[in-house]
C-alpha cells in the first residue's frame, strides 16, 4: 500500500488514492494511509461471523460511499465471493507472489522452492471468482538461486512487488490495460 500512495503522489499519476479500506481496524496501514492525508475506513470482518458476503455488501457500501472507482487490493488476505468480485469485475486488482498461473494460493516461496524453478516472482491480475485465475496485467521475475530458503525469494520477490504494483495500476488507471472478458487488452 505504501507503495501504491507513494507513485500516486505525482499530479502525473493516473490514479489518486483517495482511500483505505481494511478489514483490521488495527491495520497499520489505516494509520500510514492517515499520514499521507487519505481518507481511511475499516469493516471489521469478525462481527460479521463468517458471513462473508455480507461483509462484503458492508465494505461495497463504503466504498460507493466514497466514491471508489477501482478496487486495489494490498495486503488484504480474505477471498473475496462471486458476489463482490463479479460487482467490481474489470475494476478489481490485485498482486500475487508467484508467476501466475504457477503456484496460487499460499506459500507460494515454498512451493517454487520445491517445484525446483528456475525463476519466480510475482503477477498482478484481476481478480476473479476463481482464486488467483484472473487475466495477468504485468509480471515480475527474480532467480531462483542456489541456497534460497522462503524467506530470501519472499525478499527478492517483495522488492519486485513494490515496483510492479504502481506500473500495473497505473496502466489500468490510465485504461491502457482492461479486462476484455477472460484476458487483458492493450490499448
Amino acid at each position: 500500500m505504501v507503495s501504491l500512495v507513494e507513485a500516486a503522489k505525482p499530479a502525473d499519476f493516473p490514479a489518486e488514492i483517495t482511500l483505505v479500506l481494511s478489514n483490521a481496524p488495527e491495520a497499520g496501514g489505516l494509520a500510514r494511509a492517515a499520514e499521507a492525508g487519505i481518507a481511511t475506513a475499516a469493516v471489521d470482518h469478525r462481527p460479521f461471523r463468517g458471513d462473508r458476503e455480507a461483509f462484503e455488501r458492508a465494505m461495497d457500501e463504503v466504498l460507493r460511499i466514497n466514491q471508489i472507482e477501482l478496487v486495489v487490493l494490498a495486503g488484504f488476505m480474505r477471498v473475496l465471493t462471486p458476489w463482490f468480485v463479479t460487482r467490481w469485475q474489470g475494476r478489481l486488482i490485485n498482486i500475487h507472489p508467484s508467476l501466475l498461473p504457477l503456484f496460487r494460493g499460499t506459500h507460494t516461496h515454498r512451493q517454487a522452492l520445491e517445484a525446483g524453478v528456475a525463476e519466480h516472482g510475482c503477477s498482478v491480475h484481476f481478480v476473479v471468482p476463481e482464486l488467483d485465475a484472473g487475466p495477468v496485467i504485468a509480471q515480475a521475475k527474480v532467480p531462483v538461486l542456489p541456497g534460497d530458503d522462503e524467506d530470501k525469494l519472499a525478499a527478492r520477490v517483495l522488492e519486485q512487488e513494490h515496483k510492479l504494483y504502481p506500473l500495473a495500476l497505473a496502466e489500468v488507471a490510465s485504461g491502457r490495460a482492461v479486462l476484455a472478458g477472460d484476458s487483458v487488452i492493450r490499448r
